[in-house]
């Protein structure tokens, strides 16, 4: 099937509630996708900062083909050694003590906010505008922005938001009530929102002295997106709960929750539950891509060519007026606009470039961490063409 004949299937028999870019994707390699009428391109987007090993990596390939010969899926009624061992190995490399296993970021978030109400016995949750947590009914409420939960009122109760930056608003907000505050390390979807210097130490301490939980979302910022491989080490702070999902399986769905001390240990038997969550498939290929990111040392090329993209950036934002700003870590990279950026991403992508637009007017760069010098040379040549262009 071509192009056409896929996006006119879609078109007929799935719902309509994405905005999808005119082309069907085939196959991938590395950093580069083929869609169906054969065209090239460079992916920047990486399924939304999830592909950290690009396409057919050999590695998961061979995972998967192992595991699947041996099991897929089994109750969570029984124990399996692929979910043990992919919760030791998270507990190993991160400061929490205890995983529950998700399909998502959103069953994450979600699965937190059980958590801190639990141990808490408390229900008010704070939140950020600007924020993006997830599209249950639950995680679109604590998300911090309007458009996204309109249609869907009522929502459920238990909520509210402060400006994203702002320490004073969250300590003013805190209540008798308050059982956590959830906020992302970097505000992915709100356009990488960089938090103030100090701001999420901030945050923390005053957690510390209310004795409110502290819930980080790193379903985007997780894996190595930030030059580290959890942003909470960037900030220089210890959370109570950590939310997971994106990269963990490469494109395989899973998330979790982790969560450390006393907390770990909230949840009672019966108070959560999720069929597919922890299945031995994906926890053997997230271990793999656990494995390959040491293994590979994407960490530092996560660093090195993420301030290499964002010098090149800042070239751009001295040359070009339109360009209001240039910011993130790692490869987790942002250019904010003076106008609508979908523009710049529709002309890239028929240049072979696959970009995204977020927050109406910023052009969000989440490349796999396999990225190399020469790709990002290659793109920031067309980028500098486009910008030239309007």
């Amino acid at each position: 099937m071509n192009n056409k004949e896929i996006i006119d299937l879609d078109s007929k028999y799935i719902m309509q509630t994405y905005g999808r870019q005119p082309i069907a994707l085939n196959h991938g390699n590395r950093a580069t996708l083929w869609d169906a009428d054969g065209n090239e391109y460079l992916d920047f987007f990486a399924g939304i900062a999830v592909n950290v090993l690009g396409q057919s990596h050999p590695k998961v390939i061979e995972a998967i083909q192992k595991q699947a010969e041996k099991l897929i899926h089994v109750s969570n009624v029984y124990y399996t050694e692929e979910q043990v061992k992919l919760a030791k190995k998270l507990a190993e490399i991160t400061i929490f003590d205890r995983v529950f296993f998700t399909n998502s970021g959103a069953e994450a978030n979600e699965g937190a906010i059980k958590l801190a109400r639990k141990f808490t016995g408390k229900g008010e949750i704070i939140a950020t505008n600007n924020s993006f947590h997830g599209r249950t009914l639950v995680t679109v409420t604590a998300t911090g922005q309007d458009k996204y939960k309109e249609p869907f009122k009522p929502l459920p109760s238990g909520f509210t938001h402060v400006p994203f930056g702002d320490s004073n608003a969250i300590a003013n907000a805190i209540t008798d009530d308050t059982a956590a505050v959830l906020i992302e390390a970097i505000q992915g979807e709100g356009g990488i929102v960089v938090p103030p210097e100090k701001y999420l130490k901030e945050v923390e301490a005053i957690c510390r002295e209310k004795e409110v939980l502290l819930i980080l979302d790193e379903v985007q910022t997780g894996f190595g997106r930030t030059g580290k491989m959890f942003a909470y080490e960037l900030f220089g702070i210890k959370p109570d709960i950590m939310t997971i999902a994106k990269a963990l399986g490469n494109g395989y769905p899973i998330g979790g929750l982790l969560a450390r001390g006393k907390v770990a240990e909230g949840f009672d038997y019966g108070d959560h539950g999720s069929t597919f969550g922890g299945n031995p498939l994906g926890c053997a290929v997230a271990l793999t891509v656990i494995e390959t990111i040491k293994d590979e040392n994407l960490l530092e090329n996560s660093k090195n060519l993420g301030n290499y993209l964002k010098n090149e950036f800042i070239n751009l934002n001295e040359k070009y007026d339109c360009i209001t700003d240039v910011r993130g870590f790692g490869l987790f990279l942002a250019i904010e606009l003076d106008r609508d950026s979908s523009e710049i991403t529709n002309k890239m992508r028929e240049r072979g470039f696959l970009i995204n637009s977020t927050a109406g007017n910023v052009l969000r760069f989440a490349p796999p961490l396999i990225i190399t010098k020469e790709e990002i040379d290659k793109m920031i040549l067309d980028l500098d063409q486009v910008f030239s262009e309007i």
